[in-house]
């Protein structure tokens, strides 16, 4: 059997310490790029490293315009150099809740940033885009044509964190979710803890304006871990929290894959005084930041072993 070429790993800008990380966790090395940004604001991307049949991998998100674009220039440039198999890690997919079109005429953004990573030309073996923790996981099958997609799951770190905060709360936990939407998930993350799962009640008022009215499990002096797949501005953690606050929790912990975080919405969580600690993987760059700004309250679980176990169980 020919023994295959060492993958080389490239990244956007923003994603340069993911590229780090999974170049540390699995020894591959990385790719080269020089990069010039010109007096108009146009970017300029040269490749380095030579890439023909080689194996590339390309991280980067679509949590900016500027992000994605970078991510799929650089794509296409290296299967013009020629590469053997292109691996897109999107270790974030933006616009995942602009999944499908809810009024006439509206545009159904994930699928077309799906649409654009298809696009990208073909490189001699495959093209394949890895996906972490799609908000919804049907947009994994929004990719067209010879573009294979993989859906993975932090869902072990998830896991490794639970179990960490109930053995210190002597059992006396309760793993749990911010609506009823996101509780068949929560209720697997239960199951595989060996802990109960709680959701929260909730009645639209008006608009998007929903009020909690209940929590199904009793919280009475547990630790109640919340899990969601993503947090923006933290509104419907917050109010969740309340609500398991209310109903008797003792602490309460939240858990996210996805960091989304903008402006002071991880101060106003902090703030709130609900939570003894939030995690969020480093699936987003601001992520890095906020962790240093807020070392004792916002906790990070790396995903860089997340990505590498995949490779390690494709060569295998």
């Amino acid at each position: 059997m020919p023994v295959r070429a060492q993958r080389l790993v490239f990244s956007t800008t923003d994603y340069a310490y993911m590229q780090d990380a999974v170049c540390r966790e699995r020894g591959f090395a990385p790719g080269g790029i020089e990069r010039e940004i010109y007096p108009d604001g146009e970017r300029g991307l040269r490749i380095l490293s030579r890439m023909q049949g080689q194996d590339a991998v390309v991280i980067g998100g679509t949590n900016s315009d500027k992000g994605t674009l970078e991510l799929f220039d650089l794509c296409c440039g290296l299967v013009v150099q020629g590469v053997d198999t292109l691996s897109i890690v999107i270790p974030y997919f933006g616009y995942s809740t602009q999944e499908r079109a809810v009024q006439r005429g509206e545009v159904v953004t994930a699928k077309a940033r799906a649409t654009l990573f298809s696009a990208v030309p073909r490189a001699r073996r495959t093209n394949e885009v890895i996906l972490l923790d799609l908000h919804t996981p049907g947009i994994s099958h929004y990719f067209e044509g010879y573009t294979h997609s993989v859906h993975l799951t932090a869902g072990g770190l998830v896991l490794d964190v639970v179990k960490r905060i109930a053995k210190g709360a002597g059992g006396e936990a309760v793993v749990a979710c911010t609506d009823a939407g996101r509780a068949k998930w929560v209720q697997t993350l239960a199951n595989e803890a060996g802990l109960t799962a709680a959701f929260v009640y909730k009645a639209r008022k008006g608009g998007s304006n929903t009020q909690v009215t209940g929590v199904n499990a009793d919280v009475r002096g547990k630790h109640v871990i919340i899990y969601d797949d993503m947090v923006r501005t933290g509104g419907s953690l917050v109010q969740a929290g309340k609500a398991y606050q209310e109903a008797g929790a003792a602490t309460i912990t939240a858990i996210a894959t996805h960091g989304v975080l903008p402006g002071d919405s991880l101060e106003k969580i902090a703030a709130s005084g609900i939570f003894s600690a939030l995690y969020c993987t480093d699936s987003l760059p601001q992520v890095m930041k906020l962790a240093a700004a807020h070392p004792q309250f916002f906790k990070v679980l790396p995903v860089a072993g997340v990505i590498t176990d995949f490779f390690r169980e494709e060569e295998e």
